[in-house]
């Protein structure tokens, strides 16, 4: 009859907890990780896209 091997709780329970924070970083990085550049030319994208839409507004005359 083999005996099983020893392991310590304390390390398994640390390693399953970095392996954990791990996946949960390599999620926000994947979600959250945008280049300056692209948060740049979203941005432009947006104003650009505010100022079509304030162009094109027409004046509500019904109110007079």
């Amino acid at each position: 009859m083999a005996m099983a091997d020893i392991i310590s709780f304390r390390k398994a329970k640390k390693s399953l907890s970095r392996k954990a924070h791990e996946q949960q970083a390599v999620e926000n990085r994947i979600r959250f990780g945008r280049t300056k550049a692209q948060k740049e030319n979203d941005r432009r994208l947006e104003e650009k896209r505010a100022a079509l839409l304030d162009g094109a507004k027409r004046d509500d005359m019904t109110s007079e």
